[in-house]
Formats: C-alpha cells, sequence, structure tokens
C-alpha cells in the first residue's frame, strides 16, 4: 500500500449548533472557498443526515462522522457504507472518542468503506491503539488524546512523543497509511508543530467551528502551511 499523502486538514462538525442544519451548508462552503483559494487540502465531517445537502453544495471531500460494518439487510440504525457514499460522502471517521468502537468493529467498518471506494480515517488514543489501527490499513489514523479533546491545548505542544511515536510505528507497518494530529488543533503554528513533528495533517473541531470568526480562523490556520 503506496500513495502519496497530501497535507489534510480535516474539520469534524461534530453535533454543534454552529455546525448543523443550514449551519452546516455555511461552514461547508466557507471551507471550500478557502480551499480553492489557498490551493489547501481541506475536507469536513458533517453530521450523517447533513452530508446529502453538503454534497450538493461543496467539491472539497466529505467524511461521515461514523460508519459501521453491516451491509445491506435487517440493520435497523446502523450506518452504512452504501448509505454515506449514496449520500455523497468520499470517506468515514471511525473510532472517535466521542464514539469508541472495539477493533473487530473497526476492521469491519474498514473493509465496508472499501467496497464503496471510501477512504477511512481510524482515531486513536495513544501508539499501541495507533500501531493496531494500522495493522488494519485505513488511509489514515488520527491520534487523539481524549484529555485535550476541546481543551485548546493541541497534543503537538502537550505530548509531541505520542506525535512521534505513532508516525514511527504507522510508518513501520504501512508506509501508505497517513498520520494526523488531532486534539487542541486550532491555529497555524498548530498545524506547523504536526507537520514538524511528522503528521502528514490535522483533524479538528471546535477551534474552528465554534470560532467567532469561521473563515478567519480557517485562514490562520492555513497560515502554518506557508
Amino acid at each position: 500500500m503506496e500513495r502519496d499523502i497530501l497535507t489534510i486538514i480535516v474539520l469534524n462538525f461534530k453535533t454543534y449548533k454552529e455546525a448543523t442544519g443550514e449551519a452546516a451548508l455555511r461552514l461547508a462552503q466557507t471551507c471550500d472557498d478557502v480551499a480553492k483559494e489557498f490551493s489547501a487540502e481541506i475536507a469536513v465531517a458533517p453530521q450523517i443526515v447533513d452530508i446529502h445537502p453538503v454534497a450538493e453544495v461543496v467539491d472539497i471531500p466529505i467524511y461521515s462522522q461514523h460508519v459501521d460494518g453491516a451491509g445491506y439487510g435487517s440493520f435497523t440504525g446502523y450506518v452504512t457504507a452504501a448509505s454515506i457514499k449514496a449520500a455523497g460522502a468520499t470517506g468515514s471517521l471511525l473510532n472517535h472518542s466521542e464514539r469508541r468502537l472495539k477493533l473487530a468493529d473497526i476492521g469491519a467498518g474498514i473493509t465496508a468503506c472499501r467496497g464503496f471506494d471510501l477512504k477511512t480515517i481510524v482515531c486513536t488514543n495513544d501508539v499501541a491503539t495507533t500501531r493496531a489501527a494500522a495493522a488494519l490499513k485505513p488511509d489514515y489514523v488520527a491520534v487523539e488524546p481524549p484529555e485535550l479533546i476541546g481543551s485548546g491545548i493541541p497534543v503537538s505542544k502537550a505530548d509531541p512523543e505520542v506525535v512521534r511515536g505513532s508516525v514511527a510505528a504507522v510508518k513501520k507497518i504501512e508506509t501508505g497509511v497517513g498520520v494526523l494530529c488531532g486534539a487542541g488543533i486550532t491555529h497555524g503554528e498548530d498545524l506547523k508543530a504536526a507537520v514538524g513533528l511528522g503528521s502528514d495533517g490535522v483533524l479538528l473541531a471546535s477551534g474552528i467551528v465554534k470560532a467567532k470568526d469561521q473563515r478567519k480562523a480557517l485562514e490562520d490556520l492555513i497560515g502554518g502551511l506557508r
């Protein structure tokens, strides 16, 4: 598994009011505009019910916030790879700290996504979990110590060894798996620090979604790539 990995910014909308319904459309359009203006790789992860309307108005990649390994059939309440693909998603997050899964379920989700040509980002919280996730060959793993999520303290500063160790562990197992740095990422200096530690981008949420000026916050973040 070898491929070119670009520095990417993945914005998780979570269930924030500032990124729900019409607000999700506005934020996604802002991300799309900024991505085009600055030639940046930006992806968004809106709530599942917002995937289709967002896909109608943007060209950037769209990730589901979750997917199950279930396929067609008697699986009431499950989120299938087929459904998010049909809605317009290009990939999915898996195992976010707010939606933890067992390893077998992560593997099933990745397999299901592969069947529909969907990319996967598996969230992890330490080096050991990152190593196990990388062995399943998702497109990315995103390292997010839970205690730092929403704290405003970037993992690249609070515990840089988690990032360095995760990058090293992943590359020993599968060079084609990218590593994203998550938790507390807000400013351009955070992105620059994360890339400096060997990551291929960042996964973030509140730093942009809850900002008073979302576009300005996003432009500040991208400044870390220049």
